[in-house]
């Protein structure tokens, strides 16, 4: 896809941060942060005073001429438009085809160096209000391998709700969206809220894109905000969140 070299000769494999903004391809990438004590390989670009992330899918000319579903492709920015990291649908066209938005997948996230630093892993679960014993849940882990938290549904007969729990399945935040989530020319918003559900913590919003794109692609944009002192692998999580809101709703 595209990434920056690694950088060597430094000890203790300390990445210095570059002052300059990367470019491949044509696509501008933000610099290699510097590694910091305790957090997650590659999850350091989360801690660089960014309180936002977009999140564009990629449009596959295949998908719109042949109508079959392809593996979905994703860019994640920050608000001055730098690529953060780039993520990919690793499913088989038959599980795409016939299980549609409910299908499991797994999620791989990667940064300008080449490195998997999110996964995230969706098991195949039903969404439907009439089976709350058997509803969606979505596992991140960073690195691979090792789980940071989960996105879990929640049961309610008329709103799409969820609660992002840590590594240890202990509840954090919730999540709400409206009842409604088709909209036309405006945006869809998911509140991110505290536990009791009195304060506002983030937003998970679907940006209206235009009537074009809306109605003849499923390209969509997505936008996460989060509290910038908001710990690291929780933002990792809201990410998760996301990308699960995403497949179950649009």
């Amino acid at each position: 896809y595209g990434f920056q070299p690694q950088p060597t000769g430094f000890p203790g494999g300390f990445v210095p941060p570059v002052q300059n903004q990367p470019m491949v391809n044509g696509t501008i990438w933000m610099p290699i942060p510097p590694s910091i004590p305790n957090c997650p390989p590659g999850l350091e670009y989360l801690t660089q005073q960014i309180d936002q992330i977009l999140v564009h899918q990629q449009l596959e000319l295949l998908e719109i001429v042949t109508g079959f579903e392809t593996s979905n492709k994703y860019e994640l920015k920050n608000s001055l438009g730098q690529r953060v990291y780039f993520a990919a649908e690793d499913t088989d066209c038959l599980t795409r085809n016939c299980c549609g938005s409910a299908r499991p997948f797994t999620l791989r996230i990667i940064d300008n160096l080449g490195r998997e630093v999110i996964t995230l892993q969706r098991p195949l679960r039903c969404a439907s209000c009439c089976c709350p014993c058997c509803l969606q849940e979505l596992e991140v882990q960073s690195p691979p391998g090792t789980t940071v938290g989960y996105v879990v549904q929640n049961w309610h007969p008329c709103l799409p709700k969820f609660t992002i729990q840590d590594e240890k399945k202990m509840d954090v935040l919730k999540i709400t969206g409206p009842c409604i989530v088709c909209r036309c020319c405006e945006d869809v918003n998911f509140e991110v809220q505290s536990l009791d559900e009195t304060c506002a913590v983030g937003r998970i919003s679907k940006k209206w894109t235009g009537l074009v794109q809306e109605m003849f692609t499923d390209t969509d944009n997505f936008g996460i905000s989060f509290p910038m002192d908001l710990d690291v692998k929780m933002k990792a999580v809201m990410i998760g969140a996301c990308f699960l809101i995403v497949s179950l709703s649009f």
